[in-house]
């Protein structure tokens, strides 16, 4: 489904021609965060912080200044928050940047006023702005790892990943790795039935499990069960040699910062009738850890 200004679309590959073979005047917008979260072996929070930017890709006739209208209650840190901002439910909370910088050529004067992102962009993809948040946020997803041993030389893991976002939202390309101990020889899966495009293996040359999932959609848990096999005794010490467990991902439509792009707009529209705007979200890891 295409629209003119709808804040969480996905943005075609490919720039479109009008029917007289003029190009269209269209405008991009990207809000891409990429997070890091190390969890303990219990599963609480020990480290999470957002390093997100805010790309612009244009393909407007002229040189066309635009405007990107941010959150109201977005703060940089270094500037202060007012107290009665902390107020309210989550969502109303406000969005509060630990710093930031800007393409030299954003007007600050009206961002410092208003939260507005004013500038003429070049005809390239190009950073309007790029932030840092160490905010608390909810991790997208809940690793739970148990390790035993079965065996003199056996010992069986299982991996549950639970994903805590809404269930309108897909995360795409997620795999989970796990080192596993120097003496392993053999893993044996058990995957769980029902989910399609998903595979576990062994690892061999990086001593690892790995078990890819194509998509999972929000608010539902996977597990894998694997049994190792070792080439000597472990002597208990099997939780020491494994893990820890890192997961990569990509969740279109999703910003766990909660910093939205309102509205977007073209300041003068000159020698331009109706230009398309697109705004997208996408959320990827950078280092999502959970120990053993």
């Amino acid at each position: 489904m295409s629209s003119k200004e709808d804040c969480k679309e996905e943005a075609p590959p490919v720039v479109a021609n009008e029917p007289q073979g003029r190009k269209r005047d269209e405008l991009f917008v990207n809000i891409i965060e990429k997070i890091s979260v190390t969890f303990s072996s219990t599963g609480c929070v020990l480290t999470s912080e957002i390093d997100g930017t805010i790309q612009t890709k244009s393909s407007l006739t002229g040189n066309q200044e635009i405007a990107l209208a941010l959150s109201d209650k977005l703060y940089i840190r270094k500037g202060g928050i007012p107290n009665n901002d902390y107020s309210g439910s989550s969502r109303m909370r406000p969005v509060i940047l630990d710093d930031c910088n800007f393409h030299e050529s954003v007007r600050m004067d009206r961002f410092d006023v208003d939260r507005i992102l004013s500038l003429v962009p070049p005809n390239e993809e190009f950073a309007v702005m790029n932030y840092r948040i160490t905010q608390e946020f909810k991790p997208p997803f809940i690793i739970n790892t148990s390790i035993e041993e079965t065996g003199s030389r056996e010992a069986e893991v299982i991996l549950k990943i639970r994903a805590e976002f809404p269930s309108i939202i897909t995360a795409n390309t997620v795999l989970v790795q796990m080192p596993l101990p120097a003496c392993t020889t053999r893993v044996n899966f058990d995957l769980e039935g029902g989910i399609v495009e998903q595979n576990a293996d062994f690892n061999e040359s990086q001593g690892r499990l790995e078990w890819s999932l194509e998509k999972i959609v929000g608010g539902s848990e996977h597990s894998l069960r694997a049994k190792l096999k070792f080439s000597q005794e472990l002597d208990g010490n099997i939780s020491k040699e494994a893990g820890p467990v890192s997961m990569s991902f990509s969740i279109p439509n999703y910003n766990p910062s909660r910093l939205e792009v309102k509205s977007v707009w073209i300041a003068k529209k000159t020698g331009i009738s109706n230009p398309y705007r697109w705004v997208r979200y996408v959320t990827q890891a950078n280092s999502y850890v959970a120990h053993v």
